[in-house]
């Protein structure tokens, strides 16, 4: 059954493209969200940008006909501007309605009226507002949140799972260093934890697509990566893809205190200094404050950049005082590195229009990115240029991302089974037994 959906304006600065994501349903847009997408237009982040994409958008639309009438959109579906009849023109209210001091008010009235003078068509408000949902909902209007990938946060690709086998196979994996798992369908880069009815030993692979087979993974429990040793399953896989030049994007997905950071580091040290497969690690995280922000800083680039890299440079030095063979240079905590050449800092704000070539680029606290960031972020990479991001999708400080429709939860679902990249969901905490039993608590 065609249906009229309402879109709020927050769905619009979310997803420029909204508007086609409802098959050949018709889209209502209150003239109100268009009043409200004018005032972010010269706005120079993403939802500036998205202003600015739909305002263009609908200026397209505009020429095909009367928007207030309806004009197709191409895939099947109508868009149409509606009003709201009983909002006076100064923000008051008059007549019968109750609403109207508002933007948000007015864009609610005009979904109650349409709803109200079209009984035979289903009318659906959309908006990513919980309070205007829930009003939206008192008033005897159906209102749902925008998702269009209709992601379920605890379905999200967790990038490894377990399989029961039988001992002949763990054996032949043993042996052989490989093994076909019948009946099992795997994604590429997969990882797998094979089991036996019996409880013998496990074994850990990774799912190689080109083999169609389940191949070794690195067995950093005994092997150090800069210092660093696995201490669980999930670390391992970790460092096995962080290790592997062949997967040129890692994404790791884990709760405070799984050690996301610190592995990414550890990998990003040992393939430049160690290995010198690349040329520089560089390493970035949103400039998102948690609680009030303290204000403008003093400085230039590094100076401003010091207390949102605190966390980073915290790792670097514990990194360092497990490998006293780094070198000279590099012992002089977070004021040398940046300076040596090995490690560089690098603003997210600048990397619009870089091409960054043969460098292993760690992107921290990535939840906090929009889609459209994190794919500026990853189609900067060169030739022989490695990106890993890490986050977590419960601890978002971004107020315009949930769990859901952040970049970091958007790359793993997107990405999955793709030959050149592997994810990783690290489940427990080793940071302290105090951060895990607070990190599960509260």
């Amino acid at each position: 059954m065609i249906k009229n959906f309402v879109l709020d304006t927050n769905v619009l600065l979310h997803d420029s493209r909204a508007i086609f994501g409802f098959a050949d349903n018709t889209i209502c847009l209150p003239i109100y969200v268009i009043e409200e997408i004018d005032n972010f237009k010269r706005d120079l982040t993403e939802l500036g940008r998205n202003a600015r994409e739909v305002a263009r958008e609908l200026d397209e639309l505009r020429k095909q006909g009367n928007l207030r009438e309806g004009v197709p959109l191409g895939n099947g579906g109508h868009l149409r501007v509606i009003f709201a009849e009983h909002v006076a023109v100064n923000g008051g209210a008059k007549g019968k309605s109750p609403e109207g001091k508002t933007m948000d008010n007015k864009i609610l009235q005009a979904a109650l009226e349409l709803a109200e003078h079209d009984h035979d068509t289903p009318c659906v408000f959309i908006t990513k507002d919980i309070n205007l949902r829930i009003r939206a909902d008192a008033r005897g209007l159906a209102a749902e949140d925008y998702d269009r990938e209709q992601i379920d946060v605890s379905e999200v690709y967790t990038g490894y799972r377990q399989v029961e086998v039988q001992d002949s196979v763990l054996a032949t994996f043993f042996e052989a260093h490989e093994v076909v798992l019948e009946g099992v369908e795997l994604f590429s880069n997969e990882y797998v934890i094979l089991t036996t009815p019996t409880g013998g030993q496990p074994a850990y692979g990774r799912f190689d697509a080109a083999k169609g087979a389940m191949v070794p993974v690195l067995d950093s429990r005994r092997k150090r990566v800069f210092g660093i040793r696995a201490k669980n399953p999930e670390q391992m896989f970790a460092l096995d893809a962080l290790m592997n030049d062949d997967l040129k994007l890692v994404t790791m997905v884990g709760k405070a205190g799984t050690g996301k950071t610190l592995l990414a580091l550890a990998a990003g040290m040992a393939k430049v200094n160690d290995d010198g497969i690349y040329t520089k690690l560089l390493v970035s995280r949103p400039v998102i404050p948690l609680g009030r922000d303290i204000g403008f800083l003093p400085g230039d680039i590094e100076e401003k950049m010091q207390p949102w890299m605190k966390p980073v440079y915290d790792n670097l030095e514990f990194l360092l005082s497990l490998n006293p063979y780094a070198g000279d240079s590099k012992k002089g905590g977070q004021d040398e590195l940046p300076m040596d050449g090995v490690v560089e800092v690098e603003p997210l704000t600048y990397l619009r229009g870089r091409s960054i070539p043969n460098q292993y680029i760690v992107i921290d606290e990535a939840q906090n990115l929009t889609p459209h960031e994190v794919k500026t972020i990853i189609t900067r990479a060169g030739e022989g240029t490695k990106i890993v991001l890490t986050g977590d999708p419960y601890q978002i400080d971004n107020p315009y991302l949930d769990s859901v429709n952040n970049g970091l939860t958007t790359l793993v679902q997107k990405f999955r089974g793709q030959t050149i990249s592997g994810t990783v969901t690290l489940m427990t905490g080793e940071r302290s037994p105090l951060a895990e039993v607070a990190s599960n608590l509260l």
